[in-house]
């Protein structure tokens, strides 16, 4: 976007408003411009979310297995030195519904828990978690951590204002203009794009099959509103 603004003897007028009252481009004494960047870099973080799922014919059964099995599973991840923490714990009961009326067949309990690690490690963490009660894998995220996500923002920040600056200048070039100081800055949110990744299943000949991840990079974006001075 490129606005226009501050006829001679006025201020904050428009492109549209100048225009109107008949002013050329040598009226026009400020420029306003959009600048947007993208920087994209490899993951440094996994994030997996692993479960344990039980059902059984009552409640305290259900949640005795799940316990179980979450212990030692814990106790596999901590022994490795993750940090786990729980992200969702469920009983519920669990009914048939193909008669007339429902028929309760059992209950199912659900516990999930989260720990981060490297990238290149997450397949082996991902193994680990099976091998001691983990039935379900219900994400592996792969992200940037705190401190290199903000080093990728600063870097998509300086882009985005170098992108405002060239608009800039191109549109006052045409005006046989210059273009001085920047007046405002405007900073938007930053964007941090979805991860990408594949599940390779690798087969070894004397270990059996393992896992193993393909992540795509991550992107981040910025967008700047910069109104600057023309000369």
């Amino acid at each position: 976007m490129l606005v226009l603004a501050g006829c001679a003897g006025t201020t904050g007028s428009s492109a549209t408003a100048a225009a109107a009252t008949g002013a050329n481009a040598t009226d026009v004494n400020t420029v306003t411009a959009d600048g947007t960047a993208t920087v994209s870099a490899s993951p440094d973080r996994a994030e997996i979310t692993v479960a344990v799922e039980s059902t059984a014919d009552n409640a305290s059964a259900a949640r005795s297995q799940v316990a179980a099995d979450v212990e030692r599973l814990r106790e596999a991840l901590t022994d490795a030195g993750y940090e786990v923490r729980t992200v969702d714990f469920r009983l519920s009961p669990e009914y048939d519904h193909s008669g007339n009326e429902r028929e309760l067949i059992g209950y199912r309990a659900y516990h999930s828990i989260a720990f981060e690690t490297s990238p290149d490690d997450a397949g082996s963490a991902v193994d680990l978690a099976v091998d001691n009660g983990a039935n379900a894998v219900r994400d592996v995220r792969f992200t940037l951590s705190d401190e290199r996500r903000a080093e990728l923002r600063e870097e998509a920040l300086a882009e985005a204002v170098n992108d405002a600056r060239a608009t800039v200048e191109t549109a006052a070039g045409a005006a046989n203009r210059s273009v001085g100081i920047e007046l405002s800055m405007r900073v938007g949110s930053a964007g941090v794009s979805p991860y990408d990744s594949r599940v390779v299943y690798e087969t070894a000949a004397d270990a059996g099959a393992s896992t193993s991840f393909d992540p795509g990079p991550v992107t981040v974006s910025a967008s700047v509103t910069v109104t600057y001075e023309l000369e």
